[in-house]
């Protein structure tokens, strides 16, 4: 089954690719594999919620912003090689702005990795990293970025 059929079973639809807010590009593909930028969590080009997570932002609610920010890689990723052409998932790196002693940012970080395992099964098992900053770009309190072998 190719992965993208796997989203369509999981009734997944990847959204656009989110426009890059300064000077960079969305997905470089450098040998085998693809490296995204850091996907914020938009949804038709807004971000979905803006806040520190542990304050303002539920840990839940941030889990879906996760969830969200890997689909959009995906979509970074599909759009400059192909969803198709993904081997397997090799790592994710979550960053949560954090409100002062929040210390969940494993669990909310599983949002992407619990999706990328749905979608990829064992190929989407991955090395991960799930950081706690004081601030993300433009108020975000998400951001993920996504490297797959190709």
């Amino acid at each position: 089954m190719s992965w993208r059929a796997r989203l369509t079973e999981l009734g997944i639809d990847l959204p656009g690719v989110a426009a890059p807010v300064a000077a960079y590009v969305p997905a470089v593909r450098s040998g085998s594999q693809v490296f995204t930028s850091g996907q914020l969590p938009f949804v038709e080009g807004k971000l979905a919620v803006i806040g520190k997570v542990g304050g303002e932002v539920s840990p839940e609610e941030a889990k879906g912003l996760a969830r969200t920010c890997v689909l959009n890689g995906l979509a970074a990723v599909d759009a400059l090689v192909g969803l198709d052409s993904v081997v397997r998932v090799v790592k994710v790196v979550g960053f949560v702005a954090s409100a002062e002693g929040f210390t969940g940012q494993p669990a909310v970080i599983n949002g992407a990795s619990e999706v990328l395992g749905e979608i990829f099964g064992e190929a989407g098992a991955h090395a991960r990293s799930a950081v706690g900053v004081a601030e993300l770009p433009l108020g975000s309190p998400v951001e993920v970025e996504l490297i797959v072998e190709v």
